[in-house]
């Protein structure tokens, strides 16, 4: 379980998943099936229908509904033909039906001519844009994986890091011992969500597991129960874990607030240094209570600082009475 830098790719997804996980028939455009996916914005096309080309998104899925096919019956046949052909752009991932509408003859055959694949499906158009906004988000969400381990504790989401054999996997196993909850051994996948959030789940391959040396993998959920695991949890703090060096000056305060960058997005970082005799889940604990308080805006270092900077000053204004004292006594 070494630490790991973070490899993110462009996320993208064909037209043919799409298909499979909502189960969408294909009217035309069989061709265009592997044509990617690469925005989860979608588009309804009522402007273009009207004649209104300007800005039109050509990138996005089209999904046409009752009031935009209502419209287009109206059409002329050769203007109808016409729209429909420019609707089905080269770059356009596909067009959707939504409530069961009828394709007309024209857009049939200018998917079929394109390879843009026409789609049909009887949800309705407001519900399926949001299955597929909510789908799409998902999917297409910026992405890396880590090397470490996550864990719930108190509520909140804490990924631990650092060296291969360190300690990782032992501490998220008293974790789980004391009531906390294990979303991710070794592997964690990490999404960012449209609102910034970092959200890490375990890779379907060892979800539930937890890798112990000299014991091997354990099922978490076999052994501690259902309550021990979680599938994924939003990441709010990240506990690196290094071995002790007596060289180096750890704060012993807590004013240094450090902050460690995943997917362009900044989470506070706690560095804890390991040495024998320190219980490691105790401390892990203890971090998520504090980052909690300081979520309510109780900062104990801030406090010690404040209430230091007031004796300070205290003093200084002794001495200087003091010495006005003397001055007073020997003049």
């Amino acid at each position: 379980m070494e630490d790991g830098r973070e490899e993110e790719a462009r996320r993208s997804i064909p037209v043919r998943k799409l298909v499979e996980r909502f189960r969408f028939d294909v009217l035309a455009g069989e061709a265009g099936l592997d044509r990617p996916v690469v925005t989860g914005d979608i588009h309804r096309p009522g402007l273009a229908v009207a004649g209104y080309f300007a800005h039109h998104p050509v990138r996005r899925i089209q999904v046409l509904g009752k009031t935009e096919m209502t419209f287009a019956a109206e059409l002329a046949p050769e203007v109808r033909q016409y729209r429909f052909a420019k609707l089905m752009h080269p770059a356009t991932p596909c067009l959707i039906l939504a409530h069961g509408v009828e394709a007309p003859p024209e857009l049939v055959a200018a998917a079929a001519d394109r390879a843009v694949p026409l789609l049909s499906t009887p949800i309705k158009t407001t519900k399926l844009i949001s299955l597929l906004t909510d789908f799409l988000d998902k999917a297409l969400a910026p992405r890396t994986t880590m090397h470490g381990v996550l864990v719930e504790v108190y509520g909140i989401g804490i990924l631990l890091i650092g060296q291969s054999g360190i300690g990782k996997s032992e501490t998220a196993l008293e974790l789980i011992k004391r009531g906390h909850r294990l979303i991710a051994d070794d592997a964690v996948e990490i999404l960012k969500t449209a609102e910034g959030e970092l959200i890490g789940e375990a890779p379907p391959l060892i979800e539930n597991l937890l890798e112990i040396r000299g014991l091997g993998i354990l099922n978490v959920m076999a052994l501690f129960g259902a309550g021990a695991i979680r599938l994924r949890k939003k990441i709010s703090l990240v506990v690196r874990l290094e071995f002790w060096d007596s060289r180096k000056r750890y704060d012993r305060l807590g004013l240094d607030e450090e902050k460690i960058r995943i997917l362009d997005t900044e989470l506070p970082l706690v560095v804890i240094p390991v040495r024998p005799g320190r219980n490691l889940a105790v401390i892990v604990e203890v971090a998520a209570m504090h980052y909690r308080l300081k979520l309510m805006g109780i900062h104990p270092a801030r406090e010690f600082a404040e209430r230091l900077d007031r004796v300070i000053a205290a003093g200084a204004e002794e001495a200087r009475k003091l010495a006005r004292f003397f001055e007073e006594a020997y003049d």
